[in-house]
C-alpha cells in the first residue's frame, strides 16, 4: 500500500494545490492507478487521472473479479492501495466493510445498530467512508460519526453529532461524507464542524444553517483555503482555518433537498438541484460577495453531482444524461434511457452507471453523446457513483450487490 508518510518525510514543507482542491496525500504518482480515498475522489470533482484502463469491451469483455453482498444502502466505494471500503445495512444494523481489492476477501467489518429507514427508497447509509493512512471515517443516517482503525476496523473514537453538537436530522436523515483536511475532519450537518482527526476534539463549528444532504468541498481562492457547504439554507463559504463565514448565497429548494455537492472552478461555483429547481453558475468576489451569472432548468441534479471538463458540464438532469455549456448554461446534448444514473470521469471518458445497472463508457464530447462500450453489470436500483481505481471498476446497487470488474490493460 502506498505510504503518504514517505512524501511528508521527503517534502515536509511543501503544500501542493490543484485548481479545485488540495492534492490528496494518497494520490499515486503514476499512470497505472490512483487511490480514490473519499467520496467523489481525491479532489472531490469526480475526475480520476487514470489512463491505464481499457474500453475495448467488444473484443475482450471485462472480467468480474469478485462479488460481495454488503447490505442495503447508497454508500459509494473508497479505495486505498489494495483495500476497498464501503457501507451497508442489514436487519437495522450498519456495517462498515473492508475488502481485498483483488480477491474481494473480507479483511474486516465493523457493525453497529442503525435503523434502515426505507423512506421512499431502500434505505441504508448514504455516506461514503473517508480513508487516511491510519483511520476510516464514516457517518451513519442517524448521525453517528466513527473513526475506525484502518488495519483492524476497531473504533478509535466516535461521536453522536446530534447529542454532542446539536445537529438536526433532516427529513431523509444524514447522507454526508467526511472531508479530510490535514489533521482535521470536516463535516456538514447543517452546522459545519471541524474536528481533530486523531482525537475527535472540536476545533471549530458554525451556526446552524439547517441540515441537507450534500458533502463539503475544500478549494483555494485568492491565496487562502475555503470550504463550500450546501445546507438547506443555500451555499455557505467558510474560512477553512477558522470556520468563519466568508460568503453566502440563498438557494431555496423544494423539500429542502440540496444533495449534489457544489462544483468549484476558480472563483466560480455551480449549484444544481432536482424537483425542477435547475442550476446556477455563481461568481465569488474577493470580499465574499456572490452573484449569479446564469440560472436555468436544463441541469437538475436529483442527487448525483456533475463533472466539469473542458468548458462543459456533464451530469444527470433528473432522468436524462446531459451536456451543457459551463459559461452560458446553454444546452448541448441530451441522452435519455439511463434513468437517474451517476457518473465519474477518467482519461477524457465518462464512466456512467445507469439507474438499472448498465455501465456505459462514453467520450466526454462537447458536441454529441458518443458511447464507446456498454455492459449490463447489475440489476435493481443503482443510484451510487461507480468508482475506477487501479484499473478496477467498482459498482453497487441499493440492495447491496457490490461487484469489481477488471478493466486493466
Amino acid at each position: 500500500m502506498f505510504n503518504p508518510r514517505m512524501i511528508r518525510k521527503a517534502f515536509p514543507a511543501v503544500l501542493v494545490f490543484s485548481l479545485f482542491a488540495i492534492l490528496s496525500p494518497f494520490s499515486v504518482f503514476s499512470d497505472s492507478g490512483q487511490d480514490w480515498y473519499q467520496f467523489h475522489g481525491p479532489n472531490r470533482d469526480r475526475i480520476s487521472n487514470e489512463t491505464d484502463w481499457r474500453t475495448n469491451w467488444e473484443e475482450d469483455d471485462p472480467t468480474i473479479l469478485w462479488k460481495q453482498s454488503i447490505g442495503f444502502g447508497f454508500s459509494s466505494i473508497s479505495v486505498v492501495g489494495d483495500r476497498v471500503f464501503t457501507m451497508g445495512n442489514t436487519n437495522d444494523k450498519d456495517t462498515v466493510w473492508c475488502f481485498d481489492s483483488e480477491t474481494g476477501k473480507e479483511i474486516w467489518r465493523y457493525t453497529y445498530d442503525c435503523e434502515l429507514f426505507p423512506q421512499q427508497h431502500e434505505g441504508g447509509p448514504g455516506g461514503t467512508p473517508t480513508v487516511d493512512a491510519e483511520s476510516v471515517y464514516t457517518v451513519s443516517k442517524q448521525g453517528q460519526l466513527f473513526c475506525l482503525d484502518v488495519k483492524t476496523g476497531q473504533p478509535r473514537w466516535k461521536k453522536d453529532l446530534q447529542k454532542e453538537f446539536g445537529a438536526q436530522m433532516p427529513t431523509w436523515r444524514f447522507a454526508l461524507s467526511p472531508l479530510l483536511d490535514g489533521d482535521r475532519i470536516i463535516l456538514d450537518v447543517g452546522l459545519a464542524i471541524a474536528l481533530n482527526k486523531t482525537t475527535g476534539e472540536l476545533i471549530w463549528k458554525t451556526k446552524n444553517y439547517e441540515s441537507a444532504y450534500s458533502s463539503p468541498i475544500l478549494f483555494p481562492f485568492n491565496g487562502k483555503r475555503y470550504i463550500a457547504v450546501l445546507p438547506k439554507s443555500g451555499l455557505v463559504l467558510l474560512d477553512a482555518e477558522t470556520g468563519k463565514e466568508f460568503g453566502t448565497f440563498a438557494w431555496e429548494t423544494r423539500y429542502g433537498i440540496n444533495a449534489a455537492t457544489p462544483l468549484v472552478s476558480g472563483n466560480n461555483i455551480f449549484l444544481s438541484c432536482g424537483y425542477n429547481k435547475g442550476g446556477s453558475l455563481l461568481e465569488v468576489s474577493a470580499n465574499g460577495e456572490i452573484k449569479e451569472l446564469w440560472h436555468n432548468r436544463l441541469m437538475r441534479n436529483h442527487m448525483n453531482s456533475c463533472v466539469l471538463w473542458k468548458g462543459c458540464i456533464y451530469g444527470f438532469d433528473e432522468s436524462s444524461l446531459k451536456c451543457i455549456d459551463y459559461k452560458t448554461g446553454e444546452d448541448i446534448w441530451s441522452q435519455r434511457g439511463l434513468g437517474k444514473g451517476s457518473l465519474m470521469m477518467a482519461d477524457g471518458k465518462l464512466i456512467v452507471l445507469s439507474e438499472k445497472g448498465e455501465l456505459v463508457i462514453a467520450e466526454a464530447n462537447g458536441k454529441e453523446f458518443k458511447p464507446i462500450c456498454r455492459k449490463q453489470v447489475l440489476t435493481g436500483k443503482c443510484w451510487t457513483i461507480p468508482v475506477l481505481s487501479h484499473g478496477k471498476l467498482f459498482c453497487r446497487n441499493a440492495a447491496g450487490d457490490l461487484i469489481c470488474l477488471d478493466v486493466r490493460k
